[in-house]
């Protein structure tokens, strides 16, 4: 497998994220990148596509008062290393990467916050490793296993990013906030990638979100379902009101999942699809309070 890592000085001088970078190995080579805030019980938050643990940065702050923040970089994307051809990303490398990060860290009381690809990896992730979950904070993500009907905003993605020979990181990233994103930000979401050849895993991703039952990912994500509906530690759910991927995703998931039943019903209003670029202060007081009002046994 041929391997890229991003130089250094690409991440020099991003705002409000001068964080010292760690790395874990966790397998076939692969070098996965985090920073980390705080003491205490690990709050684990994972991104999604196409950004890097850089979208928590507004929100480090905020949880570290209740935790110890840890935020990686999923494989092909900020400092993790990035395999060079498409075909290298799969969803099992993905999770595999992910279970050892946790495993290597031995991550245990974890709350995981997690939004888009952070929600298809993590949350099967924490039903397969239960022992080392305390709480779920699910945020603009979802569950598919390819036999429920795709959103046109997702179908109408993924066939951009099939066909795109060079994806415009801070212009997608820009085009799924409200808020307008200051240069230096769109400079830190394209940091990552020096050039084309370094974006294989982020033009991947979206082809492997089940759009069909036969899809690799389709099996450990309906799994999930099935033990998510017994599933009693507390979950919290945090979706944005502007989001057209995941719009509506909240109401099958409260539906899914008896814990979250037990939380309230909050919409996140004015947030796109990136909520914790819209909102994050709102969401990390959330959070914070939604950790202290459900204490690990």
């Amino acid at each position: 497998m041929e391997v890229l890592r991003t130089p250094e000085e690409r991440f020099a001088k991003l705002p409000d994220f001068d964080y010292e970078p760690k790395y874990v190995e966790v397998g076939d080579g692969l070098r996965m990148a985090y920073v980390e805030v705080g003491e205490g019980d690990p709050i684990l938050c994972l991104h999604g596509e196409p950004s890097w643990g850089f979208l928590y940065r507004k929100m480090m702050p905020g949880l570290s008062k209740v935790g110890r923040v840890i935020c990686p970089d999923l494989i092909g994307f900020g400092r993790s290393d990035k395999p060079a051809k498409k075909e290298d990303y799969t969803y099992a490398l993905h999770h595999d990467a992910l279970v050892a990060f946790i495993e290597a860290l031995d991550l245990r009381d974890i709350t995981l916050v997690c939004q888009d690809w952070g929600g298809l990896l993590g949350l099967p992730i924490a039903t397969e490793l239960e022992e080392r979950f305390a709480r779920l904070a699910i945020m603009n993500t979802g569950l598919p296993t390819g036999e429920e009907k795709s959103t046109e905003g997702f179908l109408k993605w993924r066939e951009a990013a099939s066909k795109m020979e060079d994806m415009p990181i801070g212009k997608i990233l820009q085009r799924s906030t409200v808020t307008e994103l200051a240069d230096d930000v769109i400079a830190g979401y394209e940091a990552p990638f020096p050039d084309a050849s370094y974006k294989a895993g982020a033009h991947q991703f979206p082809l492997l979100v089940p759009i069909s039952p036969e899809m690799e990912a389709a099996k450990p994500i309906r799994a999930a379902r099935e033990k998510f509906k017994t599933w009693n530690k507390p979950t919290l759910l945090l979706f944005s009101d502007m989001d057209p991927v995941t719009l509506g995703g909240d109401r099958f998931l409260r539906q899914l999942i008896p814990a979250a039943q037990k939380e309230p019903e909050i919409t996140i209003e004015g947030g796109g699809h990136f909520l914790q670029e819209d909102k994050p202060a709102e969401i990390a007081q959330y959070i914070t309070l939604f950790i202290e009002r459900r204490p690990s046994a």
